[in-house]
């Protein structure tokens, strides 16, 4: 077992060449095993907002400074846009298929998408489509990953039956690729701890970002690697 001693934490942050999407790359290092590669795809939940998650609050920051205290080798790249789906372009023309394309590498390990509530009004069919297309690009681009799909959050118990839908269409496409689906919705992420949701009533502040790196950094790592 690795202590986490030995471990030291980095934080590169990559601009795209045209300015508008960022990719921060975050690293655990170590000269003592080897560091593994996983990707993250995500919207406004995962880039932050004025209402919380920027810089280092962000979830992802934090899931890797957990994740680096027990001792993880590992670098991540993350692609996320604001108002952005697997079906809806975000804020600059971006669907998740070209998040997915821009970060995944053919080493990784993993993949992580994580949304969308943004996919409310695509048509079923499509939306079907489209995330069997995401899914099917990280395969092909990383054949030895595994993929971890987790499904849009709704900050209060009365989810609107579009967000429902959207979770089941996900669902669903995750098992058809042999992905792990992990659903906010049934486990109540957010609800009735309203301090974790922003005055927008949409997204989460720096404890929100918080509370998602606790629920999502154990679930990366229960699909990393085994060594670990």
């Amino acid at each position: 077992m690795i202590r986490p001693a030995a471990f030291a934490f980095a934080l590169a942050l990559l601009l795209s060449a045209v300015g508008h999407q960022s990719v921060p790359r975050y690293e655990t290092l170590s000269l003592e095993s080897p560091v593994d590669h996983i990707a993250v795809i995500g919207d406004s939940y995962t880039t932050g907002t004025k209402e919380g998650g920027l810089g280092a609050a962000t979830w992802t920051s934090r899931a890797w400074q957990q994740l680096a205290r027990q001792g993880l080798q590992l670098t991540a790249d993350v692609a996320s846009e604001g108002r952005a789906g697997y079906g809806v372009r975000g804020d600059h023309n971006s669907l998740f298929v070209d998040l997915t394309a821009r970060a995944v590498k053919p080493d990784d390990v993993l993949v992580v998408f994580f949304g969308s509530r943004n996919d409310q009004g695509v048509d079923p069919v499509s939306l079907w489509t489209m995330a069997n297309t995401n899914f099917d690009l990280a395969r092909r681009t990383a054949p030895g990953a595994r993929l971890l799909v987790i499904g849009p959050p709704w900050p209060t118990a009365d989810v609107p039956a579009s967000v429902l839908q959207i979770r089941d269409i996900l669902g669903a496409a995750a098992r058809t690729a042999g992905a792990t689906f992990v659903d906010p919705l049934a486990e109540g992420w957010f609800v009735g701890q309203p301090e974790l949701i922003g005055a927008d009533g949409v997204h989460p502040t720096d404890a929100g970002h918080a509370y998602m790196a606790d629920k999502i950094a154990p679930l990366i790592r229960a699909q990393l690697p085994e060594r670990y």
